[in-house]
């Protein structure tokens, strides 16, 4: 009797873990586990989960590919390609499962509805532009201005999103779109050469004005060094005069106190150089004249000492004569 309670406990004991085992899993990296209470989704944090009461969705990315072919102004019809990639949204899980369902393809129905908003969004910017406004770029800021409101209406997070290509259906409009182009880029090109030539010619403008200063600073700076050399020769010019005419008042100074010593002293004049030639020139020839040359300037320099002199001859001439 009493192995019977413990067998009955052994029972339950391995039923309880053989329901874990089978009812319990472990939550992969790449795996969100969301659980519903009370009307609210959540997500489940921990390694195990029941996984009849969760709903595991993989939190890899899906791919997202869709062509449209949408009418410009005019009614001129254009194919785009577009190409993305999506992955639930943490913040907006609730409404990923409205959208797709309590499900594990309920990101892949939410891409699937994703899908047609976006072809109804460029549809509405494609019929509102003229072709040749419309660019991938162009769309592309459009679609993104309203990636906010596709994550918080579908619970779609769009991790990428392209445009692959972007043609018109018309052959003729895309031959048209592409000389238009060209003629775009020559004309562009071309302007871009005029700004080229404008800034190469404004660069040499500025560099013969700037040498233009410099030069004329340069030959202020010569003029003022020629201007300094000038008053530096006018100086010593001057001061060679001053030299001069110092010089000139000594040898005067001198010849006034050699002429007052001849005008005291008149016998003093035998030994002038006037009177050394007229002595020598009067021992050579006893009967010869002696003519005694005197210039200008030994006449205009010693004025007075000529005319002592001629006052001593005349004195000697009267004293032969009386003495006759």
């Amino acid at each position: 009797m009493e192995i019977i309670p413990g067998l009955i406990i052994g029972i339950v004991v391995v039923g309880c873990v053989l329901i874990a085992l089978f009812e319990y899993r472990i939550r992969q990296p790449d795996v969100i586990v969301l659980y519903e209470s009370n009307g609210q989704i959540g997500v489940r944090r921990g390694p195990l989960y029941p996984r009849h009461f969760s709903l595991p969705l993989k939190r890899t990315t899906s791919p997202l590919q869709l062509t449209i072919e949408a009418a410009a102004l005019g009614n001129l019809v254009v194919r785009i390609k577009l190409i993305g990639s999506a992955a639930p949204s943490i913040k907006h899980i609730q409404s990923l499962i409205r959208v797709g369902g309590w499900d594990s393809e309920a990101v892949a129905r939410a891409v699937d509805q994703v899908r047609i908003v976006l072809q109804g969004l460029i549809k509405e910017y494609t019929e509102r532009s003229e072709i040749h406004a419309i660019s991938s770029p162009a769309i592309l800021n459009h679609l993104n201005e309203h990636l906010g409101f596709i994550e918080e209406r579908f619970g779609v997070e769009l991790i990428s999103l392209a445009v692959q290509t972007l043609e018109p259906m018309d052959p003729k409009i895309a031959e048209a779109l592409s000389q238009q182009e060209e003629a775009r880029l020559l004309e562009q090109t071309e302007q871009l050469n005029h700004q080229a030539r404008v800034v190469a010619a404004r660069a040499k403008y500025q560099a013969d004005e700037e040498i233009a200063e410099m030069e004329h600073a340069l030959e202020l700076k010569r003029a003022e060094l020629r201007k300094k050399q000038f008053e530096s020769d006018a100086e010593l010019a001057r001061q060679r005069i001053e030299d001069e005419l110092a010089r000139s008042r000594l040898r005067l100074d001198f010849e006034k106190e050699e002429l007052d010593v001849l005008r005291k002293s008149p016998e003093l004049l035998m030994l002038t150089p006037q009177a050394a030639r007229l002595a020598e020139a009067s021992q050579s020839l006893k009967n010869a004249r002696t003519v005694i040359s005197w210039t200008p300037q030994e006449i205009a320099n010693g004025s007075e000492l000529f005319t002592l002199f001629r006052n001593l001859l005349q004195k000697e001439l009267e004293a032969k004569k009386e003495n006759k």
